[in-house]
């Protein structure tokens, strides 16, 4: 339509054109080609407007058709429905019938079933937990699929059962032998040769080591037991069949040892006192070197005090009493109150040398607990200033500063003990050789005494 009103514009321009044209007759046969244009494209357009109309009448007929095979499938599908419907009714009947007739064909075997579910399910971590299972591996997957099993267990199932049972009982009174992957502290894996007691202790040549269920692999302890329990692992593994050989045990299958290593050593317990601490412990070391010094020279002096007895005559200087007797050979001309004033002032003079350094011994004994106790002062304001901070609610936030309190005190004490008693030896020594001068200067007065009386 659209090219036949333009044509019906052309035209009309071109009929305008015409009348006022000279040449008339060119006009006309211009008029009549357009004319004769427009007629074959209305032609044109007429037949392609009946193909068209055609093949929408072609595809209606297809899609009715297409309509009508899917009613008929719709209702088919519906038939079938209603049909499967009355099936599965029926199914659900016939179901509940099997299971009430499987219900009374089992009679007390259902009961069994919880025994078997309920006995398998108990036992799956006690047995993944057992050392034994570090020798011997996937023992608790047979456990597990019974304790998730919805029928009734077979014979060989209920075998199964039994051999993991009496596996369990059997191995846990054996002492074996295996080689298996130990985790090192340092996050290496090496493979040893273990030691496996019972169901009690893993041990290898190195010490005692664990069984971790969590990670199902062995591991060592992060500190082992004291020396003499490691004494015993050697002889156990050296031990021959048959033959009783003393061993440590832990009857709580390793909890005891790992226990143990979170105990503190003494090292620790002493880093725990802090710098007071320290300084008790240089005091102790202070005290027992200069005791120990004191000690041995006065042990030189009176063995040199001894062999000057026994040569009463001929002074020696190098020990106290040689250096008395030289005074009274030098004053024997004195008269007997002379002489025993020259002899108290020659002893006054030894005094100081032999009772060197033992006071300072007596005065750290005496220091050692008073640091003890300033160290618990100190140890119990941080306790109460963390409380202040951080309430009650953790006790080892308070921890460290109640260690500090305590191991400061018996630091003090454990310094203090052995020092009076170190104090004691000491001065005990000291006083007898201030006795033996005190003794044989009483003797020399004596003896001139009895000069002059003659």
């Amino acid at each position: 339509m659209k090219k036949l009103f333009k044509g019906f514009a052309i035209a009309a321009a071109l009929s305008v054109s015409a009348g006022a044209a000279l040449n008339a007759h060119a006009n006309t046969q211009e008029l009549d080609k357009i004319l004769e244009q427009v007629k074959q494209q209305r032609i044109s357009e007429g037949k392609l407007n009946k193909a068209r109309e055609q093949e929408f009448l072609d595809a209606k007929a297809d899609k009715q058709a297409l309509f009508n095979k899917a009613k008929r499938d719709f209702a088919a599908e519906q038939a079938r429905g209603e049909a499967l419907k009355k099936q599965f009714a029926q199914n659900e009947i016939t179901l509940a019938e099997k299971e009430q007739a499987l219900e009374n064909a089992k009679g007390t075997l259902g009961e069994m079933f919880g025994v078997v579910r309920r006995s398998a399910s108990e036992a799956i971590g006690s047995i993944e937990a057992s050392i034994v299972s570090a020798e011997k591996p996937g023992r608790a997957e047979v456990l597990r699929s019974l304790a998730a099993a919805k029928e009734l267990p077979t014979v060989r199932e209920l075998e199964e059962l039994w051999i993991a049972f009496q596996t369990e009982m059997t191995e846990s009174g054996k002492v074996s032998k295996f080689t298996a992957e130990v985790a090192e502290l340092s996050g290496a894996v090496k493979s040893q040769e273990i030691t496996r007691v019972g169901n009690f202790n893993l041990i290898t040549r190195e010490g005692y080591v664990y069984y971790s269920a969590e990670t199902k692999s062995i591991q060592p302890l992060a500190k082992q037991p004291d020396g003499y329990v490691l004494e015993t692992v050697g002889s156990m593994i050296d031990a021959k069949a048959g033959q009783a050989v003393p061993f440590y045990l832990d009857p709580t299958r390793g909890a005891i040892l790992r226990l143990n290593t979170q105990r503190a050593t003494n090292e620790e317990r002493w880093h725990q006192g802090g710098d007071v601490g320290y300084i008790i412990t240089a005091l102790l070391v202070v005290g027992g070197l200069i005791a120990l010094f004191r000690f041995v020279d006065l042990m030189l002096v009176s063995a040199k005090i001894g062999s000057q007895i026994k040569n009463i005559n001929t002074p020696n200087t190098n020990n106290p009493l040689g250096r008395i007797l030289k005074v009274y050979h030098d004053n024997k001309n004195q008269d007997v109150e002379n002489l025993e004033l020259k002899l108290d002032e020659a002893i006054l003079r030894e005094t100081p040398r032999i009772e060197a350094g033992i006071n300072i011994i007596k005065i750290l004994a005496a220091i050692a607990p008073l640091l003890g106790l300033l160290g618990t002062v100190v140890g119990m304001i941080m306790t109460f200033e963390t409380i202040t901070l951080f309430g009650t609610g953790d006790p080892k936030l308070m921890a460290g500063n109640i260690s500090l309190a305590l191991v400061t005190t018996a630091l003090g004490l454990i310094a203090a003990l052995p020092l009076i008693l170190l104090h004691a030896v000491v001065a005990g020594r000291s006083k007898a050789v201030l006795h033996i001068l005190d003794e044989q200067s009483a003797g020399i007065i004596a003896a001139h005494a009895e000069k002059e009386r003659a």
